[in-house]
C-alpha cells in the first residue's frame, strides 16, 4: 500500500520480528469505552501540522502472551512453555493520521499510546493444546537464537465484528513469526520479563482481503470502504461504532473452544 512497485518488507523483516515497546497504564479491559484520541495530524499533503481529533481511528487485530513466570535481568527467556501463562485477545487502537505524522524516524507514539483493549479472561496454555502446529516456513533460516525446538504455531480463527457484522476473519496460523521467537527476541538483550506482562503478536492478516486485521488494510486506507448491513459503509470508525474481536481454537475430540471477547465503542472528543 505505501511503496507500490517496490520491495513489501523491510530487508530486517525476514530476520526478526520487528517490534516497539508499549506502556501499561492505557491497556483496559473488554467494554471499557475508546475516547477519540487527539494529537498532531497533517490535513493535506504539504500542509502544517494541526492538533485535532484523530479522523482515521482504526483497530488492530492482535493475540496477547500473557507472562506468568518472569525472568532475571541479563538472562534469556528460555523454554517459552516455563514462562508464558496464556493468551488474551487483543484490540491495539490505532490513530493512522496521528501515526503518519510522528513514526517517521522513531515510530509510533500518541497514534498508539492512548488505548489497548484486552479480553477479560486468560486462556491458559493447556487448553490450547489442540491449536498448536508447526509455523511458517521462514526464509532465511533464522539465528540461532531464534530456531524453534517446538511447534508453537497456533491454529486460531478470529473474528473482527463492526457494529454486528462481521468484516474479516484474521487466520493466527499465517504470522510468520511465532510466539516463542517472539519471547526469545524479546529477552535476548538481557531485558527481563515480569509476571503479568504482556506481549502481543502485531496485526493478524491472511492473504485474503477478508483475513485483513486492520480497517487500514480492509478499506485499504479508506479508498475501499466497508458496506455494513445497515446500509452505512466505513473507512474509518466514527464516533458510537462498536468493534468486537471474537476467536476460536480446536479443542478436544473435534470440539472448538472459544476464548472469550474483546469490545469496545467509540465515544467522541470533547475536549
Amino acid at each position: 500500500m505505501f511503496r507500490p512497485g517496490g520491495e513489501p518488507l523491510m530487508p530486517n523483516w525476514r530476520h526478526l520480528p520487528v517490534g516497539y515497546h508499549g506502556r501499561s497504564g492505557t491497556v483496559v479491559v473488554s467494554g471499557t469505552p475508546i475516547v477519540r484520541p487527539r494529537g498532531q495530524r497533517v490535513e493535506a499533503p504539504g500542509g502544517e501540522p494541526v492538533l485535532a481529533p484523530t479522523a482515521k481511528l482504526d483497530i488492530e487485530a492482535e493475540l496477547g502472551f500473557v507472562l506468568g513466570t518472569p525472568t532475571r535481568l541479563g538472562e534469556n527467556a528460555g523454554d517459552f512453555a516455563e514462562h508464558v501463562f496464556g493468551v488474551v485477545l487483543v484490540n491495539d487502537w490505532s490513530a493512522r493520521d496521528i501515526q503518519a505524522w510522528e513514526y517517521v524516524p522513531l515510530g509510533p507514539f500518541l497514534g498508539k499510546s492512548f488505548a489497548t483493549s484486552v479480553s477479560a479472561w486468560v486462556t491458559p496454555l493447556e487448553a490450547l493444546a489442540e491449536a498448536r502446529v508447526p509455523g511458517r516456513a521462514q526464509d532465511p533460516e533464522p539465528l540461532d537464537y531464534l530456531r524453534r525446538s517446538e511447534p508453537w504455531g497456533l491454529d486460531l480463527t478470529m473474528e473482527v465484528a463492526l457494529n454486528g457484522d462481521v468484516v474479516s476473519t484474521p487466520p493466527y496460523q499465517e504470522m510468520y513469526w511465532t510466539p516463542d521467537q517472539m519471547l526469545a527476541h524479546l529477552t535476548v538483550n538481557g531485558a527481563s520479563v515480569r509476571t503479568g506482562d504482556l506481549y502481543a503478536s502485531g496485526t493478524v492478516s491472511g492473504a485474503e482481503p477478508s483475513q485483513r486485521g486492520s480497517l487500514l488494510e480492509i478499506t485499504w486506507n479508506g479508498t475501499e470502504p466497508v458496506k455494513l448491513s445497515d446500509g452505512q459503509s466505513r473507512g474509518f470508525l466514527e464516533d458510537g461504532d462498536t468493534v468486537t474481536i471474537t476467536a476460536t481454537a480446536p479443542g478436544p475430540g473435534g470440539t472448538r473452544i472459544a476464548l472469550g471477547e474483546v469490545t469496545g465503542t467509540i465515544l467522541p472528543n470533547a475536549r
